[in-house]
C-alpha cells in the first residue's frame, strides 16, 4: 500500500505540474494580457502605453521564468520605479516582495487579484469555504436519499416500486441544473411565494433560502438520480450472487442478508460514483451559483474569467486539479477497502 501510495502521488504531482503548465500558458496569451492591461489603465490607452504597462509589471519576461516564479522555484523580481528607481510592489493593494525573493504557490502565496483588488488568497478562501458548506450539505441530502432509492429498487427489481423509482431516477438524471434551478426558483416564488425578500437578502450577501436552500436542492436532485441507478444495478447484481443464495438456505433474515452481506458489496461501484462527484460538483455550482448569487467557489472562477484576472484563474484552476487527483485517489484506495479481494501494489 505505502508504495503504491508513492507511485500515486508522484504520477499525481507531475500531472499537476503538466496541468499547470498549459493552463498557465493559456491564460497569459496577448490578448488576455492585453484585456488586462486595458483594465487596469486607462481605456483610451495607446499600445506603447498597454505595452509599457505589461513590461513594468513583469508580464513581459520569459515564460518559464514567470511560470517557475509563480510556482515559487524562481525569485519574484521587483518592479523599480522609473521616477525614483525604488523596487515597487506591482499592485499597490498587494503586499508583495520588494526585494528577490521566493514567493509563490510552493511558499503559499497565490498572487494578486486585479479585479477584487486583494491578495489571491483573501479571496480564494471564503469563497472554498462558502462552497465547502454547500457541497457538504448536498452530499448530506443527495448520498442518503439516492443510496436509499437505489436499494429499494434493486431489491424490488421489476415491481412498481422499481420502475416508479428508476423513472424518476432518469428524470432527475436528464435535467441539467439551469433547467431545474428555474423550475425550482418558479414553484417557490410564482406559486408558493416563499422567496419574498429571499432574492434581495441574497443580493446584499446574506444566506438565505433563495441562494443556499435552492442551490443545494439543484445540485441534488441532478446527481441524485445517476447513483441511485448505479446502486440499483449494483444490488441486483449481489442480490443475484450465489453467495447471497446460501444465505438465504441458511434460513437468514431478509433484512440480515441485506445490512450484512449485500450491502457492503453493492456499496462498492457507487462509491466510486460518489468519489467522481467531487469535480462533477465544483463545475456543476458554477452555474448553481451565478444562477442563485451564492458567493463561492464558482462565481469567483467566473469573476476571474471574466474579468482576465490571472492570478486569481490560476489560484482556481490549481484547486480543481487537486480536487480531481486527489478524489482519483480516494477512490482507488476506498475501492481496495471495500473489496478485500482487490489489492494495490
Amino acid at each position: 500500500m505505502a508504495s503504491f501510495l508513492a507511485r500515486r502521488l508522484g504520477v499525481m504531482l507531475l500531472t499537476m505540474l503538466c496541468l499547470t503548465l498549459i493552463v498557465f500558458y493559456l491564460v497569459n496569451l496577448q490578448p488576455n494580457l492585453r484585456k488586462l492591461a486595458i483594465s487596469q489603465t486607462e481605456m483610451h490607452a495607446t499600445d506603447q502605453e498597454l505595452e509599457g504597462w505589461l513590461k513594468k509589471n513583469g508580464y513581459r519576461r520569459p515564460f518559464f521564468a514567470r511560470y517557475a516564479t509563480w510556482l515559487g522555484v524562481w525569485p519574484r523580481e521587483p518592479i523599480v520605479d522609473p521616477a525614483t528607481g525604488a523596487a515597487i510592489p506591482r499592485f499597490s493593494w498587494c503586499d508583495e516582495p520588494t526585494t528577490p525573493k521566493l514567493s509563490g504557490v510552493l511558499q503559499g502565496d497565490f498572487g494578486c487579484s486585479t479585479k477584487f483588488k486583494v491578495k489571491v488568497v483573501e479571496k480564494l478562501g471564503p469563497a472554498l469555504e462558502a462552497t465547502g458548506i454547500l457541497m457538504f450539505w448536498v452530499m448530506a441530502l443527495m448520498i442518503p436519499v439516492a443510496l436509499v432509492v437505489g436499494v429499494i429498487s434493486g431489491m424490488r427489481e421489476g415491481s412498481r416500486t422499481d420502475r416508479t423509482l428508476s423513472v424518476i431516477s432518469i428524470a432527475t438524471t436528464s435535467t441539467p441544473e439551469y433547467v431545474s434551478g428555474v423550475v425550482l426558483t418558479i414553484i417557490f416564488a410564482t406559486w408558493l411565494g416563499w422567496l419574498n425578500g429571499s432574492a434581495a437578502a441574497a443580493t446584499e450577501g446574506h444566506l438565505s433560502f433563495y441562494n443556499f436552500t435552492l442551490p443545494v436542492v439543484t445540485v441534488s436532485i441532478y446527481g441524485m438520480g445517476y447513483v441511485a441507478r448505479m446502486t440499483r444495478a449494483s444490488m441486483i447484481e449481489v442480490m443475484n450472487a450465489q453467495y447471497i443464495r446460501t444465505a438465504r438456505l441458511k434460513g437468514l433474515g431478509f433484512a440480515s442478508i441485506v445490512l450484512k452481506h449485500a450491502l457492503r458489496n453493492a456499496l462498492i461501484a457507487p462509491f466510486t460514483v460518489i468519489m467522481l462527484l467531487f469535480p462533477w460538483l465544483l463545475t456543476g455550482v458554477v452555474i448553481v451559483e451565478v444562477m442563485f448569487r451564492y458567493q463561492g467557489f464558482g462565481q469567483a472562477l467566473v469573476d476571474a474569467a471574466g474579468n482576465n484576472d490571472i492570478d486569481l484563474l490560476l489560484a482556481c484552476s490549481l484547486v480543481s486539479v487537486m480536487l480531481v487527483l486527489a478524489t482519483q485517489l480516494i477512490s482507488d484506495v476506498g475501492y481496495a477497502w471495500l473489496n478485500p479481494r482487490i489489492r494495490v501494489h
